[in-house]
């Protein structure tokens, strides 16, 4: 297997550390250089609209930090800051302009939702080439049938792509995927069946899960359960993707970031392993820039041209 530059080893001399930072970095330049060629062909610069409901701290910290890379990936950024009391018929009527709006061609709702709004039928009402979360019932068929015209759930497609940092050719693998969500679980499961690997589907219910998860040669664990993969769960040598992302406080009253597996005890016995924080998290961000460039694609008024641009790689394997 070549040297990638985005596997760096370990500081305890532990598993190798997939850095989704500095892959991040690349793609989102990536996609900076490839917008650039898109509007030089006469497109419009592609808008990214990303709408928030309600004044949760850390969704708004998120939702912010979406638009600083947006703007860094050469993009319009359209930000609609909702309070808690938005009705979904609201709502829906924002989707709905926007759904017209030529300068808009990626459509994001931030969840959580608040309860009194049906996240399904929001995101269904999203039209299917501009649900960059791919999370509409649309794309998650075109993504089932393998379809090149699909937009793909950032997060998974973010993980598939920093396990291909470590082995291009998955063929005949054992996967394990934790967690059965519709926003990472099963559409993760779709994408490693297309890399032709053998997938399990397991959650935090699944019986003898440690004993499963130790035949794995890949585990991607999506459960929000703090640490809960312990190192002697893990076959040695697996690559093992951490989604999770939890802030634990500490005794000395500060807090940390820690993932879904116990990373001093599984950093021991893996072959690869992603840090937390700095593994998924920054690649979610960066496939949503990706997921909106290929949007744009898709809607691109110039014949056959923008369907063919819309299956252009840009390094994400789909």
């Amino acid at each position: 297997m070549a040297a990638s530059p985005f596997l760096r080893p370990s500081p305890t001399d532990g598993a190798t550390l997939i850095d989704g930072k500095a892959m991040a970095n690349a793609l989102t330049r990536e996609v900076s250089e490839a917008v650039a060629e898109l509007v030089a062909k006469g497109a419009p610069v592609p808008g990214l609209a990303v709408v928030l409901v309600g004044n949760d701290p850390a969704s708004e910290i998120y939702v912010k930090n979406k638009a600083i890379q947006t703007h860094r990936a050469g993009m319009r950024s359209f930000m609609h800051m909702l309070p808690e009391s938005t009705t979904q018929a609201e709502l829906m009527a924002l989707v709905s302009v926007l759904n017209a709006d030529p300068q808009v061609q990626g459509i994001l709702v931030q969840l959580p939702l608040p309860p009194h709004i049906d996240p399904v039928v929001v995101t269904n009402a999203i039209h299917p080439d501009k649900d960059v979360d791919g999370l509409g019932v649309v794309n998650t068929g075109r993504l089932a049938l393998g379809m090149k015209n699909g937009l793909v759930p950032c997060t998974p497609l973010g993980c598939l792509m920093l396990l291909q940092a470590v082995q291009a050719d998955m063929t005949g693998r054992q996967a394990l995927v934790i967690g059965a969500s519709n926003l990472v679980g099963k559409p993760m499961a779709q994408l490693l069946l297309q890399q032709n690997c053998t997938v399990t589907v397991a959650h935090v219910h699944t019986r003898n899960l440690p004993e499963i998860c130790r035949e794995a040669d890949i585990v991607v664990v999506a459960t929000g359960k703090p640490r809960l993969v312990e190192g002697s769960w893990i076959k040695p040598g697996a690559t093992v993707i951490d989604v999770g992302i939890t802030r634990l406080p500490q005794p000395d009253g500060r807090s940390r970031l820690v993932g879904d597996v116990n990373f001093p005890e599984v950093e021991k016995v893996a072959g690869y392993l992603t840090p937390v924080p700095g593994g998924v998290g920054p690649m979610t961000i960066a496939c949503l820039l990706l997921n909106t460039l290929k949007a744009a694609r898709l809607q691109k008024k110039a014949g056959r041209e923008g369907e063919e641009g819309a299956e252009q790689d840009l390094g994400s394997g789909i």
